[in-house]
């Protein structure tokens, strides 16, 4: 929970149980988004003093490897690994344990027992991402170390049942001691200290460190990030033959425009759609199948209209693509600010009160 001390001479601290664990000095922590959260913006948020962590997305074991080993030689701070629990296997899961990763955090389904029981006898912390209040209780009841909230508002795939601000304090009631970390529309400051305030002990930023200059992700996807507005994001099936049928919140473009409302018709063809670009993965050149879930990297051309562009509602107020540690700072000294005022208005009233 939130902490800060009641005489105004001592400084306002942003002090939770996920801070402590893990030895923070900011609850803030980067999502690990598939293509475009790779070990340079894990090490840079962590090195800032928050949590980053990586996508292992498409990583063949051995790759997921190389990818642990790059960020322990950009940064000695904890970090985590995002999973997507269908593409992940035991191989995944022993070098993890072998690499004594600090975190590993489980999205979209629930991992197999045996696979958090192994992690956690390895001294690895095991997190789960839900949307709604059923899977929170699953996770409670399996053991989980901490628990991520993903609200309706946040980019990617999505499937949460409410948004951030009314899902959060009942997942919290549900399933206390464990500590919650909330997802979805947090950009600054401001959400910072609301999130914390409705019982959060940290926060889980995606598309504001999307639109950061160590995301791997194209340029004009950046770009995009940045100029949209509050209602240029949607949910929809229409993305991701990899995963069909699946929600997932992206901006709003000439493909969401033109078959948002008739997904089944636009998908009839399957994994056989005209290529819209290329792009490269895992070192080789592919081409980019019409509605596919790839998101743009610096590696990607084609067709920015038809791609997709996954961001949450919270891109309507990024202004502008800073690096990793400034964003971070920024939320921070915000949220200190923000603190330090109300801590400051509530000893003026009580010196006023015993004065009277």
């Amino acid at each position: 929970m939130l902490f800060y001390p009641v005489y105004s001479s001592f400084p306002v601290m942003l002090t939770t149980q996920i801070t402590q664990t893990y030895h923070l000095t900011t609850p803030i922590i980067s999502a690990g988004m598939a293509f475009v959260a790779t070990p340079k913006l894990a090490a840079a948020v962590s090195n800032a003093g928050g949590m980053g962590t990586f996508s292992a997305f498409m990583s063949p074991p051995e790759e997921l490897r190389a990818l642990i080993r790059q960020t322990r030689s950009l940064s000695d701070r904890p970090f985590g690994i995002d999973f997507i629990t269908a593409a992940a296997n035991d191989d995944h899961i022993a070098i993890c344990m072998a690499e004594r990763v600090p975190v590993v955090i489980f999205f979209w389904s629930f991992p197999p027992l045996d696979w958090v029981t192994q992690l956690q006898n390895a001294g690895v912390k095991v997190w789960m991402q839900v949307g709604s209040l059923a899977e929170a209780t699953q996770a409670k009841a399996q053991g989980f170390d901490a628990i991520i909230a993903q609200g309706q508002e946040g980019g990617g795939h999505n499937r949460s049942e409410a948004s951030i601000f009314s899902l959060l304090p009942a997942i919290c009631r549900e399933v206390a001691p464990i500590p919650v970390i909330a997802a979805g529309g947090i950009i600054d400051g401001r959400g910072l200290v609301a999130a914390l305030a409705l019982g959060a002990e940290a926060v889980w930023c995606g598309t504001r460190f999307l639109a950061s200059e160590e995301a791997y992700a194209h340029p004009e996807y950046k770009a995009r990030v940045v100029t949209a507005t509050v209602g240029d994001t949607t949910r929809t099936t229409l993305f991701g033959p990899e995963m069909p049928g699946q929600l997932m919140r992206v901006l709003r473009n000439l493909a969401v425009n033109q078959w948002g409302d008739r997904v089944a018709d636009a998908t009839k063809h399957g994994p056989t759609q005209p290529a819209i670009g290329s792009t490269i993965l895992g070192g080789q050149a592919l081409p980019m199948p019409k509605f596919s879930a790839i998101l743009p990297t610096p590696d990607t051309s084609g067709d920015f209209e038809e791609m997709c562009l996954t961001a949450g509602e919270s891109s309507g107020n990024i202004t502008a693509i800073k690096s990793a540690r400034d964003i971070l700072w920024e939320m921070e000294n915000e949220a200190l600010d923000l603190l330090t005022y109300r801590l400051q208005a509530i000893t003026k009233e009580q010196n006023l009160m015993a004065a009277g």
